[in-house]
């Protein structure tokens, strides 16, 4: 973890106590795997998103190559009039 060092350890170590103090030490493995569950589904959203915009900034194929588009496909009508 590259900004541990210095004056960043007492932080985290400050910050941790409260933590400590506010939940106890009974609930702490809750807390602890909520925040891991949370920081794994930001990093799967996130690597999500990455993935659509490489995939959308990515050029068609060519003509021909690409899958056809269906022809017998109907429009849609409005039954409600």
């Amino acid at each position: 973890m590259p900004f541990i060092g210095g004056g960043h350890l007492w932080i985290i170590l400050l910050v941790l106590a409260i933590i400590l103090i506010i939940y106890g030490p009974g609930k702490l493995p809750e807390v602890g795997g909520a925040i891991g569950r949370g920081i794994r589904e930001f990093r799967k959203a996130s690597s999500d998103l990455t993935d659509e915009l490489k995939k959308g900034s990515e050029p068609p194929p060519p003509a021909g190559q690409g899958p056809s588009q269906a022809t017998d496909v109907k429009p849609p009508t409005d039954s409600r009039v």
